[in-house]
């Protein structure tokens, strides 16, 4: 039996039993993080049409308009799992389903990092100026970085070194 990946080693599940449950958690994951980022995306999609839009500089629609692609690729990307999955249903591909699936997601992880750290670029810099969005940026990303990727990564590696 292949390992679970998630530290399960339940000797009585069964293969396809391991791919069901995990392809449900993932599935469960993304429905978690895809209504934030579709929050961030409309919220994106109307401003634009606001009043203040026109007098943004150039500088701040460049951070503007790389927050909005930002999300636009990270729903895309969480998105697709479930238009994989729809096409690929009953083909017998759930292993590679949830392995293509498991890269969409963190790939999507890392657009939504990006787009909230923009947005916050911009909102302080429309609040305070340019340098003090940079700092705050710095710090937004820092956080995210460290919450969503080095703690994880961190103890995968801790994980590997006490079984190898």
């Amino acid at each position: 039996m292949a390992p679970s990946g998630d530290g399960a080693h339940d000797d009585d599940e069964q293969p396809e039993a391991r791919l069901n449950r995990e392809l449900i958690e993932l599935l469960n994951e993304l429905r978690v993080a895809l209504p934030g980022v579709q929050v961030l995306f409309a919220f994106l999609l109307t401003v634009p049409f606001s009043n203040r839009f026109q007098s943004l500089t150039g500088s701040q629609r460049a951070i503007y308009f790389a927050t909005f692609v930002g999300t636009t690729i990270a729903t895309g990307l969480f998105m697709a799992p479930t238009a994989y999955h729809r096409i690929r249903f009953r083909q017998g591909d759930k292993e590679r389903m949830i392995q293509t699936s498991n890269r969409f997601a963190i790939v999507g992880i890392a657009f939504l990092a990006l787009s909230v750290t923009l947005a916050v670029v911009l909102t302080a810099d429309l609040m305070f100026g340019l340098a003090t969005a940079v700092i705050v940026g710095l710090g937004a990303l820092a956080f995210l970085v460290w919450a969503w990727f080095a703690i994880p990564l961190t103890r995968r590696m801790q994980d590997q070194d006490d079984d190898g």
